[in-house]
Protein backbone atom coordinates (compact mmCIF):
# COMPACT_ATOMS: atom_id res chain seq x y z
CA UNK A 1 0.00 0.00 0.00
CA UNK A 2 1.16 3.15 -1.12
CA UNK A 3 0.79 6.45 0.86
CA UNK A 4 0.67 9.77 -0.16
CA UNK A 5 3.12 12.06 1.51
CA UNK A 6 1.31 14.61 3.85
CA UNK A 7 1.40 18.42 1.67
CA UNK A 8 3.16 21.39 3.30
CA UNK A 9 1.31 24.39 4.20
CA UNK A 10 1.93 27.94 4.35
CA UNK A 11 -0.25 30.89 6.24
CA UNK A 12 -0.47 34.01 5.13
CA UNK A 13 -1.71 36.21 7.80
CA UNK A 14 -2.17 39.74 8.95
CA UNK A 15 -4.32 41.20 11.98
CA UNK A 16 -7.64 41.35 9.72
CA UNK A 17 -6.76 38.74 7.06
CA UNK A 18 -5.65 35.10 6.48
CA UNK A 19 -5.13 32.46 3.94
CA UNK A 20 -3.88 28.86 4.57
CA UNK A 21 -2.16 27.50 1.39
CA UNK A 22 -1.18 24.06 0.71
CA UNK A 23 1.63 22.80 -1.46
CA UNK A 24 1.68 18.90 -3.02
CA UNK A 25 4.60 17.61 -4.01
CA UNK A 26 5.28 18.42 -7.82
CA UNK A 27 1.66 20.43 -7.61
CA UNK A 28 0.54 24.00 -7.53
CA UNK A 29 -0.34 25.97 -4.56
CA UNK A 30 -3.83 25.64 -3.74
CA UNK A 31 -5.84 28.23 -1.11
CA UNK A 32 -7.78 25.81 0.93
CA UNK A 33 -8.98 28.02 3.99
CA UNK A 34 -9.66 32.33 3.80
CA UNK A 35 -10.17 33.93 7.07
CA UNK A 36 -11.26 37.38 7.53
CA UNK A 37 -11.84 39.11 10.63
CA UNK A 38 -12.36 42.96 10.36
CA UNK A 39 -12.90 43.54 13.86
CA UNK A 40 -8.53 43.57 13.94
CA UNK A 41 -8.08 46.50 12.36
CA UNK A 42 -6.34 47.95 15.62
CA UNK A 43 -2.92 47.75 15.90
CA UNK A 44 -1.48 45.41 19.03
CA UNK A 45 1.60 47.82 19.08
CA UNK A 46 -1.01 50.95 19.64
CA UNK A 47 -0.96 51.10 23.48
CA UNK A 48 -4.26 53.20 23.33
CA UNK A 49 -5.73 50.20 21.46
CA UNK A 50 -6.65 47.89 24.10
CA UNK A 51 -10.03 46.54 22.11
CA UNK A 52 -7.29 45.86 18.93
CA UNK A 53 -5.63 44.11 21.03
CA UNK A 54 -7.97 41.76 22.49
CA UNK A 55 -8.90 41.06 18.76
CA UNK A 56 -5.77 40.61 17.16
CA UNK A 57 -5.20 37.94 20.24
CA UNK A 58 -8.76 36.53 19.81
CA UNK A 59 -8.27 36.17 15.65
CA UNK A 60 -4.53 34.32 16.55
CA UNK A 61 -6.44 32.01 19.07
CA UNK A 62 -8.65 31.78 16.28
CA UNK A 63 -5.79 30.38 13.46
CA UNK A 64 -3.77 29.08 16.29
CA UNK A 65 -7.26 26.34 17.14
CA UNK A 66 -7.57 25.57 13.41
CA UNK A 67 -3.63 24.80 12.63
CA UNK A 68 -3.80 22.92 16.16
CA UNK A 69 -6.95 21.36 15.25
CA UNK A 70 -5.35 20.25 11.77
CA UNK A 71 -2.06 19.08 12.89
CA UNK A 72 -3.53 16.80 15.31
CA UNK A 73 -5.18 15.12 12.39
CA UNK A 74 -1.84 14.75 10.45
CA UNK A 75 -2.94 16.48 7.26
CA UNK A 76 -0.13 18.48 7.24
CA UNK A 77 3.53 17.96 7.07
CA UNK A 78 5.16 20.80 7.71
CA UNK A 79 3.67 24.26 8.06
CA UNK A 80 5.95 28.22 7.42
CA UNK A 81 3.96 31.17 8.52
CA UNK A 82 4.12 34.78 6.70
CA UNK A 83 2.98 37.26 8.57
CA UNK A 84 3.06 40.93 9.34
CA UNK A 85 5.01 42.44 12.04
CA UNK A 86 2.23 43.46 14.45
CA UNK A 87 0.77 40.19 14.37
CA UNK A 88 3.86 38.14 14.45
CA UNK A 89 3.57 37.74 18.18
CA UNK A 90 0.40 37.25 18.77
CA UNK A 91 0.17 34.95 16.66
CA UNK A 92 2.82 32.57 17.71
CA UNK A 93 1.43 32.96 20.96
CA UNK A 94 -1.59 31.54 19.89
CA UNK A 95 0.18 28.18 18.73
CA UNK A 96 -0.65 25.14 20.60
CA UNK A 97 2.19 22.20 20.47
CA UNK A 98 1.27 19.99 18.03
CA UNK A 99 1.60 23.32 15.69
CA UNK A 100 4.80 24.40 16.84
CA UNK A 101 6.02 20.94 16.47
CA UNK A 102 5.29 21.04 12.65
CA UNK A 103 6.37 24.59 11.99
CA UNK A 104 9.97 24.88 9.67
CA UNK A 105 9.58 28.58 9.75
CA UNK A 106 8.49 31.82 10.62
CA UNK A 107 8.86 35.16 8.36
CA UNK A 108 7.59 38.09 9.23
CA UNK A 109 6.26 39.53 5.95
CA UNK A 110 2.74 40.85 5.24
CA UNK A 111 1.86 38.74 2.08
CA UNK A 112 -1.69 39.06 2.61
CA UNK A 113 -2.36 42.16 -0.51
CA UNK A 114 -0.97 40.00 -3.25
CA UNK A 115 -2.88 38.73 -5.61
CA UNK A 116 -3.64 34.74 -6.03
CA UNK A 117 -1.57 34.84 -9.35
CA UNK A 118 1.39 35.94 -8.10
CA UNK A 119 1.34 34.38 -4.34
CA UNK A 120 3.15 31.39 -5.15
CA UNK A 121 5.76 32.99 -6.88
CA UNK A 122 6.06 35.34 -3.69
CA UNK A 123 5.97 32.59 -1.67
CA UNK A 124 8.96 30.33 -3.48
CA UNK A 125 11.02 33.26 -4.02
CA UNK A 126 11.09 34.20 -0.34
CA UNK A 127 11.62 30.73 0.77
CA UNK A 128 14.52 30.88 -1.85
CA UNK A 129 15.84 33.62 -0.41
CA UNK A 130 15.24 32.19 3.47
CA UNK A 131 17.25 29.08 2.59
CA UNK A 132 20.71 30.99 1.34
Amino acid sequence: MHTRPRPDWILIANTTRARVLQQEPGSAMVILESFVHPAGRGQPSDPAADAGQRECAHFAKELGRFLEQEARLAHFHRLTIFAGPTFIEVLKAGLGQATISLLAAIHELDLTAVSVAELERRVLRELALAAH
